[in-house]
């Protein structure tokens, strides 16, 4: 008869990786992602060489100074988002440098990017940068959140805008429905806020039943509850902050946009204006449709066909939208990563100084070496 030992400690398999195990992890995983990436851009521009030859003349007459208000117009849109930020923040009493938004909006665009799903990595990233910032656990949630409801909200209203005048032309595409369902959703994120007493205590109701249900000792769940709705409460942006943070949403999109009209006429192009709006907005809701990392190859094609349906010409819309995602996909990329490893240095950096100055602190705090001191010290000098 064989008798089954149990398992040691040191010989079951760890419950939870490590942070080390995590950062062990990370990096070959960063340069997978990396590698496939690239190879996902090359499988897209080798399924497009026909079209690609045909924008490449477009693209070798390009006129310059239209392709700077194309860039300066993408900065501008990171920009906003920076203020989008920065006023919620402030809502909160966290006071930020507008550098260092810049610095974390770009970085977050670059997990975005490069990374399947990215927009919840650069949500989680974003969240942990806010907490640097001073900000507590409830309110770098909170920024998350309210941040992307608003961009939601405004992109919705501006698909809206754009189904419209692309109804001038009697196509919208077969993205009525879609809009519809878009504006719907954005309706019910308003609502939701605007009732958010109501919601917090139907919350509180379920969550105080679970933990009866479940036999939890009483306050173990509602007690963290009620002090995360109470801050939540605290964070009260006024009217005006209200209508700011909903200006630099809509700025926002509208700048990439302008990026892109500007893209056409660099081109030489001519943009279908008509259509302009609702084929950006669509190609803006594919990017986060969790196919490729940042909708590579989907945006590029919802935009050209949309754009083309619009009026556009093949060839030249296929370089303008080309051209547009090298300012707003590409370029952002690697500065992006530079950004983000500005920011590890820097906190390095900050961590480094905190540490010498607490020693220096100790040192001074410290009781010197024995020896005769004060009285003892006189009495052996006498002596």
């Amino acid at each position: 008869m064989v008798l089954l030992q149990p398992l040691r400690r040191e010989d079951a398999p760890m419950a939870r990786l490590t942070k080390k195990d995590l950062v062990r992890i990370w990096r070959p995983f960063r340069i997978v992602a990396g590698f496939a990436l690239l190879g996902v851009a090359i499988w897209v521009l080798t399924g497009k060489s026909s079209e690609l030859a045909g924008a490449g003349a477009f693209l070798s007459q390009l006129r310059w100074e239209w392709l700077v208000l194309a860039a300066v117009a993408e900065f501008g849109s990171y920009l906003s988002i920076t203020f989008l930020e920065r006023t919620f923040l402030g809502a909160g009493d966290v006071r930020a440098k507008l550098r260092r938004l810049i610095a974390i909006a770009f970085a977050g665009s670059a997990i975005q990017s490069a990374l399947p799903v990215g927009a919840a990595f650069a949500g989680v990233y974003e969240f942990r940068q806010f907490q640097l910032l001073g900000a507590d656990e409830v309110l770098s949630g909170w920024v998350v959140i309210a941040v992307g409801a608003v961009a939601f909200a405004a992109l919705a209203v501006l698909a809206g805008i754009g189904l419209s005048l692309a109804a001038t032309l009697g196509s919208t595409f077969d993205l009525v429905e879609a809009i519809i369902g878009v504006l719907f959703l954005a309706l019910l994120v308003v609502v939701a806020w605007a009732n958010r007493g109501t919601l917090y205590r139907v919350l509180q109701r379920a969550v105080g039943r679970l933990e009866r249900l479940s036999g939890r000792p009483a306050g173990q769940l509602t007690a963290p509850l009620a002090k995360g709705l109470e801050r939540m409460r605290a964070v009260a942006p006024t009217r005006l902050e209200w209508a700011q943070a909903v200006l630099a949403g809509t700025c926002s999109w509208l700048s990439d946009c302008a990026c892109l009209a500007f893209a056409f006429i660099a081109v030489g192009a001519q943009v279908p204006w008509a259509g302009l709006l609702l084929a950006y907005c669509g190609g803006q809701l594919a990017v986060n449709l969790p196919i490729t990392p940042g909708g590579l190859g989907v945006v590029e094609g919802s935009l050209t066909v949309a754009l083309v349906a619009f009026g556009g010409g093949e060839a030249p819309t296929v370089a303008a939208v080309l051209l547009y995602r090298l300012i707003s996909f590409w370029v952002p990329l690697p500065v992006g990563g530079g950004c983000y490893l500005g920011l590890v240095r820097a906190r390095r950096q900050a961590v480094r100084r905190s540490v010498a100055a607490e020693l220096a602190e100790a040192e001074e705090t410290s009781p010197g070496p024995a020896g005769p001191t004060g009285r003892n010290k006189s009495v052996a000098e006498e002596d």
